[in-house]
């Protein structure tokens, strides 16, 4: 296959999942089809291999990628890769705390004119799988270059995504090869003060996707002097639902009763409380702040863990992966994790 082809089997499975998204959200349940019925069926296989996976998130997981899978932005990324005229074998180990968090490692390693060798996680398989089902059915060249295996034994490289413990572990177990080994990762944001509602409500959006489980999910915010939440917890009451999901709320007790029992201070709306301190990733139901003197001191604080931070949330843009407020979890293709160019990395392997 070359890299045309590639790209329009892959904008052919957008336009798949965007009209397949836009019937099941428009269709009555009694008019489904038998595509509506096996994509809900789908939903419901999802959330039971883990309960953080409501329908919600896993739609708007499902319709970023349908959005990213058109012909034109494929294109634009990768105008300056071709192929690769000596196809390996690439191992994928896969997260599974978000849905289809490892698809575009699948989508580059495919792209690269590698073959994909998979290890999905327990906890998000369903969707990867399904898609990957989906893509052989619009071209099947694909076919044996996607392979799904518990081990990976005979491969030429790997890319690992796990936690800074697991990491240790794959650190020496591939360190024969090639590799990629993702760790952990958090997001922040700066505030000015000046920030309108709507900006705020945005900033809720960054925080509560997917339950605040992600890297690109904001975990500390910096604030100037004196700064008064007031505004913030205001203008994020539309996320109040949060408090119903089950896991959440043990999240959100546990953490609340830790603070009481220590006597420690933080500010509380009953679903998130935000506290003060100087960690850089905070527990689920909880954001960190710092308050600022000079903003200055932010971004050199930013330069200073770079290796730490996956996207800075801000409106002024002022790092090279600073992102709008409300836009961290609408991660563009050449958004790498952990800022490394994988398909450049792919390539030259």
């Amino acid at each position: 296959m070359n890299k045309q082809q590639r790209i329009d089997a892959f904008s052919k499975l957008g336009s798949w999942l965007s009209q397949t998204i836009e019937q099941y959200q428009s269709t009555d349940e009694s008019q489904w089809d038998e595509n509506l019925l096996v994509f809900d069926q789908k939903l419901n296989l999802a959330k039971v291999h883990n309960a953080w996976f409501v329908k919600d998130n896993m739609l708007f997981a499902l319709s970023h990628w349908a959005k990213l899978l058109n012909s034109e932005s494929l294109s634009i990324w990768l105008k300056n890769y071709e192929p690769s005229a000596v196809p390996k074998a690439i191992g994928v180990v896969q997260a599974g705390n978000l849905p289809l968090v490892g698809f575009h490692d699948f989508l580059a390693v495919l792209m690269s004119g590698h073959q994909f060798v998979g290890k999905a996680s327990s906890k998000d398989s369903v969707w990867p799988k399904f898609l990957a089902e989906q893509l052989i059915k619009i071209e099947p060249l694909f076919t044996p270059l996607i392979v799904w295996a518990e081990q990976l034994k005979k491969i030429d490289a790997v890319i690992a995504t796990g936690s800074d413990n697991s990491s240790r572990y794959f650190e020496y177990y591939f360190k024969s090869i090639p590799h990629i080994i993702r760790k952990n990762r958090s997001s922040w944001a700066v505030l000015t003060g000046t920030e309108s509602t709507e900006e705020l409500q945005l900033l809720g959006d960054d925080i509560f996707r997917y339950f605040g489980l992600g890297c690109r999910n904001v975990s500390k915010i910096f604030v100037p002097k004196a700064y008064s939440f007031n505004a913030f917890f205001e203008a994020i009451e539309p996320f109040a639902d949060i408090r119903h999901h089950h896991k959440y709320a043990n999240n959100y007790d546990y953490n609340r009763s830790v603070y009481m029992l220590n006597q420690e201070q933080y500010l509380d709306n009953g679903f998130l409380m935000v506290k003060e301190d100087l960690a850089s990733h905070s527990p689920l139901s909880v954001v960190f702040f710092e308050y600022y003197q000079d903003i200055e001191s932010v971004w050199s604080r930013v330069r200073f863990e770079a290796d730490q931070i996956q996207c800075i949330c801000e409106q002024g843009l002022h790092t090279e992966f600073s992102v709008k407020l409300g836009q961290s979890q609408k991660p563009s293709l050449s958004d790498y994790a952990d800022h490394v160019n994988l398909m450049e990395w792919l390539i030259k392997i």
